[in-house]
């Protein structure tokens, strides 16, 4: 789960992480009230989860409590990258020295954690490491080991931030190290840490991904979901239990049986598409291994319910769960839903049962099932199915 800045710079008040005060509200005369209470010239800052929000007029100065209204009023409603601004931080308003760049993350190709320093902050992370790679220190991080004092100033020396800040700098890193541990977080962002003029080091922004697998070991992350902007079918499909990804501009659902397979699932439907005017896959949904009547009901319940689907593909593999199991799950999950399955669906068996899979769906007979024996062959069927919609 990506974090807002405001709820970021909470969890790193949280640790001990400096971060200037500030207070999100929801209306332009909050904004001003929030100007008044913190006494100072304020930075009124958009709240959406994308980056780009100076460039799109998102973040502004107010000098006094008039003008927080002001500016508060011109990026609430405001159009951020398809994100509509519903609340903005007014925060104090800092004069800067320095701004670095600080980041811890999980490196996945590497299998590792990983810390990213770099004494030239401020501008797109992304640009500097294409630009100027030099400019960005990578230092792997053990798992075990962490991120002490000592870590700390090997990042800091590496990343070339200079002396006079350096030791602060360490310190300030062990903290966000402590976030991104009790918070099980998948990547703890800061661009810019800032060096202000009586050289005190703090984060002026904030980037946090929490990772939903350890969601068991923080109850209290689930106050940080803003229920307005979660996509409805992804929520729906979260209360469910169910692996969901929805895709934009698809028109075949796709239902399988492991990552993997799904993976794999997107793309021949992508490929047999291109035959039927651009036809592309409209979700990622992984079932897993248990493949009875309810879960697959789940399934299609929440893929039915996206408007953009025109056809569905269930392609499984029976592995520990065996095709008869799942053939059986579709059968009753139709019959659950009766109605509401109006789309015509797909199905690939293969593996463990099949011919057993593939009788009990003939004898079923339902009108909007047709079996398909291969994968390429199916993909090619709900891409058709879905362009003739």
């Amino acid at each position: 789960m990506d974090l807002y800045e405001y709820q970021a710079k909470d969890l790193f008040a949280a640790h001990g992480v400096p971060v200037l005060p500030g207070r999100t509200v929801e209306t332009a005369d909050d904004a001003a009230a929030a100007a008044s209470e913190i006494g100072t010239a304020v930075v009124v800052k958009a709240q959406v989860k994308t980056g780009g929000r100076g460039k799109a007029g998102g973040v502004k100065l107010a000098e006094n409590p008039d003008e927080a209204r002001e500016k508060a009023n011109a990026i609430l409603g405001l159009d951020i990258k398809g994100h509509t601004v519903h609340r903005v931080l007014v925060t104090e308003a800092s004069d800067i020295a320095e701004e670095y760049y600080f980041s811890f993350l999980l490196d996945r190709s590497n299998r590792t954690f990983l810390a990213m320093c770099s004494a030239e902050g401020g501008m797109e992370i992304e640009q500097l490491a294409v630009e100027r790679p030099d400019a960005l220190a990578r230092i792997p991080v053990d798992a075990i080991a962490g991120v002490d004092k000592a870590k700390a100033d090997e990042i800091v020396a590496a990343g070339k931030l200079p002396a006079e800040v350096a030791d602060e700098a360490a310190n300030v890193i062990v903290k966000l190290w402590d976030t991104f541990v009790a918070e099980d977080a998948t990547l703890v962002e800061v661009n810019p840490l800032v060096r202000d003029p009586d050289g005190r080091i703090i984060a002026l922004d904030g980037k946090v991904t929490l990772d939903g697998n350890a969601d068991f070991r923080h109850s209290e992350h689930a106050q940080l979901v803003d229920e307005r902007t979660e996509n409805p079918l992804e929520a729906k499909a979260k209360a469910k239990g169910l692996n969901y990804v929805k895709l934009d501009g698809g028109q075949v659902g796709i239902i399988g049986n492991g990552a993997g397979l799904v993976m794999s699932t997107l793309d021949v439907v992508a490929y047999a598409g291109e035959a039927h005017g651009g036809v592309k896959p409209a979700n990622f949904l992984d079932i897993g291994g248990g493949a009875s009547a309810q879960v697959m009901a789940d399934g299609l319940d929440v893929i039915l319910g996206d408007d953009d689907v025109k056809s569905v593909f269930v392609n499984v593999f029976g592995g520990i769960t065996a095709c008869d199991a799942v053939a059986n799950g579709i059968v009753e999950a139709l019959k659950i839903l009766g109605d509401n399955a109006s789309k015509p669906l797909v199905v690939r068996l293969d593996g463990n049962n099949v011919d057993e899979g593939r009788k009990i769906l003939a004898d079923a007979n339902h009108p909007l099932v047709t079996v398909v024996g291969t994968m390429d062959d199916a993909a090619a069927k709900a891409a058709e199915l879905a362009a003739g919609a």
